[in-house]
């Protein structure tokens, strides 16, 4: 499991106004796991007891090899990402078949004598037959129906989940993002198919840049004719396919980086801090991280009367900066 900080160069420049003793960016949480193999559902290589350490997670993060070297060996003597991406599919698959096959049998029993048990059963039955088909279960359609909805969400199915590909490439192909590696591209093909995000990657470059303090990183990060590291295109990704955003919290004591889904109301937003603000909540005080910057303090934003009040139907904004009314 690891625990990364989602770079965010508004806290700083909020902390710094405010002289906070602390500065707490928002985390992401990856856990990882090892390489699956051909034939993993059967239990080949480590087997697939330990997909059921990811079925909680929110998206998975594929990491797929796009370099050749000879020293390297590739478990399947060749390099060819899409086959690899196929091969993960698959034991992605067999695993949410076994999964339904379970639900299945639980589901059977009673749909004889109960309509709603019946109306599942034909659902699940047909996402199985879908998948078994080879399809995910990210691309199965369903009718729009709010209970299969909710059944559907609640079966936590892996191929359901959205992806990122990691392409995994040498040195020389960072700088042009890829765009030269055929390997590359036929990742970009295969994720476009199905609505997934792609970055370029270099391990061996991330595992240097992690050993670096913040000015060597930047220095180093120039040399190579890049913006950002792989890790900081990765929160990025993360972030656009799962529909998240940040807003902020500021004062003496602590600045804070708060992650929500994008849509979330206000008194939402103010349960992420704590369940009594959500519970208790009045109003809002809002104003915009830049606008607040160029006031130079709360007090001055105030004067100029860019500070909203908002209520309870006010949907956060990616950058705002919020104080809480709450009484319980």
């Amino acid at each position: 499991m690891g625990i990364v900080a989602v770079p965010d160069e508004r806290l700083k420049l909020l902390g710094d106004m405010y002289h906070s003793k602390k500065v707490t960016p928002a985390v992401i949480e990856f856990v990882d796991i090892a390489g699956l193999v051909k034939g993993a559902s059967k239990g080949e290589g480590l087997g697939n007891q330990f997909l059921a350490n990811i079925r909680e997670v929110d998206a998975i993060v594929h990491v797929v090899r796009c370099f050749e070297d000879g020293n390297v060996v590739h478990v399947d003597g060749s390099i060819d990402p899409v086959r690899d991406i196929e091969t993960i599919n698959l034991e992605l698959i067999f695993s949410d078949i076994e999964i339904l096959e379970r639900r299945i049998a639980k589901t059977s029993k009673g749909a004889r004598n109960d309509k709603t048990l019946a109306k599942e059963l034909a659902l699940l039955e047909q996402i199985k037959e879908h998948l078994e088909n080879g399809n995910t279960a990210k691309t199965f359609v369903l009718s729009g129906d709010e209970e299969e909805e909710n059944w559907f969400a609640s079966y936590n199915l892996l191929t359901a989940k959205p992806v990122i590909y990691a392409a995994n490439v040498a040195e020389d192909d960072l700088a042009d993002d890829g765009a030269s590696n055929s390997f590359v591209q036929n990742v970009r093909t295969q994720a476009s198919s199905e609505n997934s995000e792609v970055f370029v990657i270099c391990a061996q470059i991330e595992q240097e840049i992690a050993e670096l303090d913040e000015d060597e990183k930047a220095m180093f990060l120039e040399e190579l004719g890049l913006k950002e590291s792989g890790l900081e295109k990765l929160i990025k990704a993360s972030y656009s396919l799962l529909g998240l955003i940040s807003y902020l919290t500021a004062g003496e004591d602590e600045t804070r980086a708060w992650t929500i889904v994008k849509g979330t109301k206000a008194p939402q937003a103010a349960g992420k801090i704590h369940t009594d603000f959500e519970r208790g909540f009045i109003r809002a005080e809002v104003v915009n991280y830049q606008d607040l910057l160029d006031c130079g303090s709360l007090a001055a934003a105030k004067e100029k009367g860019i500070v909203g009040l908002e209520g309870k139907e006010y949907v956060v904004k990616d950058g705002d900066v919020m104080l809480f009314r709450f009484n319980v």
